[in-house]
């Protein structure tokens, strides 16, 4: 088997376990477990709280003593438990903790895949830039194939999503023991701890113009977090109502929701042309008014006539709104700082945006949520158009407060 192939295997495996539920956990935890909006909003916060520390802890482990192969594998391995045990679950604060777990477990393996991935193409002597996007893009394949399984299987609003989500985790854990050894480098660390963690990163807060960029990343990081905890049980919420009952939308919410995983992968080919033409703080605008659409075509749809057609448009610009901001953003990172700390500056970005962006969007979604519901019927328009308005100050803010200058010829140097 070509190492192409076994890397397209992992990528697809790794993405697509994702996919086996965390659009329709939320689904599952409304309809069968009865949870409330604000129990729902802090499980997915554990996604948030996850990422602050597990991926930088994990990523010395296998920078230092642990064969990064290996320790994917363990992971997934130790994940496939958790997904059993979560099955069994029918107590909210049992269900924070055992999700807690299984993300602790999770979210590490994101950077430890990549890392097993670069290290096997740079033995090959591939080309890194060129050869691993094609690759990467097969997790998204991954990722919308599962959620569409999910769906057609029947298991949206079930405990199966989370057997299905073990089984490949377990195929996963098994196969990563079967990659290109990524051994723990040999070369000498004279940095501490702190570096290594990436804390020495914070020293970019002392710039004005980082300063804001962080903070808007993770508010950001915020508006992913409240359709992936909430999409599918507004959908769902249609099924109670005559004329929407049989309608494709409320049949098969998951899929109609990966169209959104679609156009980001078609918005990836754009980025390149839109920050040569119109630089990073407009690309990242467009992000922002992308999220506003995203909501508030979410709060005028339904699932027949024009209201079907706002919810597709609402999937449609998640593309924009996802990637023109995670990329133009890492992108920005990486054109403004020194070489010495490029890497703690990404994980920095991260820890703003997957880490505490992604909790407070999870706490700060089920309180709206909640607020918003009266005797157990939710009020979704409301909902939504409070996301909506919060998207639209966030960009009117934002184009305000940041101030950056375009230089195409380094952004043409950066894709």
């Amino acid at each position: 088997m070509s190492l192409r192939l076994r890397l397209i295997i992992l990528n697809f495996l790794q993405i697509g376990l994702w996919g086996t539920w965390l659009i329709s956990l939320g689904g599952y935890m409304g309809r069968e477990l009865g949870f409330t909006g604000g129990e729902i909003g802090s499980v997915y916060a554990t996604m948030g709280i996850a990422s602050l520390f597990m991926p930088a802890l994990l990523g010395i482990v296998a920078d230092r003593w642990v064969n990064a192969e290996r320790l994917l594998g363990i992971c997934h391995l130790l994940g496939a438990a958790c997904l059993v045990w979560i099955s069994t679950i029918t107590s909210p604060s049992l269900m924070f903790v055992a999700m807690l777990i299984n993300v602790m477990v999770y979210m590490p393996t994101i950077a430890l895949a990549n890392t097993v991935s670069y290290n096997a193409l740079e033995k090959a002597g591939m080309d890194i830039v060129k050869d691993y996007p094609p690759i990467r893009t097969w997790g998204t394949v991954g990722f919308v194939l599962s959620m569409w399984i999910v769906d057609i299987a029947g298991f949206a609003f079930s405990k199966h999503q989370l057997y299905f989500g073990a089984a490949m985790a377990l195929v996963l854990g098994f196969y990563a023991f079967t990659l290109p050894a990524c051994p723990p480098a040999k070369t000498p660390r004279n940095g501490s701890l702190v570096s290594a963690l990436g804390l020495d990163a914070f020293k970019l807060f002392r710039i004005p113009k980082m300063a804001i960029f962080f903070v808007f990343a993770m508010l950001l990081g915020a508006a992913l977090q409240i359709t992936n905890a909430f999409g599918s049980s507004f959908l769902d919420s249609f099924h109670c109502i005559p004329e929407y009952a049989d309608s494709l939308a409320v049949r098969f919410p998951i899929i109609l929701l990966s169209v959104s995983q679609i156009s980001e992968t078609f918005c990836i080919l754009l980025i390149p042309f839109f920050l040569k033409r119109f630089g990073i703080k407009n690309v990242m605008l467009m992000s922002m008014l992308a999220w506003f659409l995203r909501f508030g075509l979410f709060g005028v749809g339904t699932p027949s006539g024009m209201g079907f057609v706002a919810l597709l448009l609402s999937m449609i610009v998640y593309g924009v709104a996802f990637d023109f901001f995670n990329i133009s953003g890492s992108l920005f990172v990486e054109s403004e700082v020194k070489s010495n700390i490029r890497a703690s500056a990404q994980g920095l970005f991260m820890i703003m945006t997957n880490g505490l962006g992604a909790t407070i969007g999870g706490y700060g979604s089920g309180w709206v949520v909640e607020h918003f519901t009266a005797n157990g019927v939710r009020d979704w328009p409301a909902i939504w158009f409070v996301f909506a308005g919060y998207a639209l100050v966030i960009a009117i803010v934002f184009a305000i407060v940041f101030k950056y200058k375009h230089n195409p010829e380094a952004i043409a140097k950066k894709v």
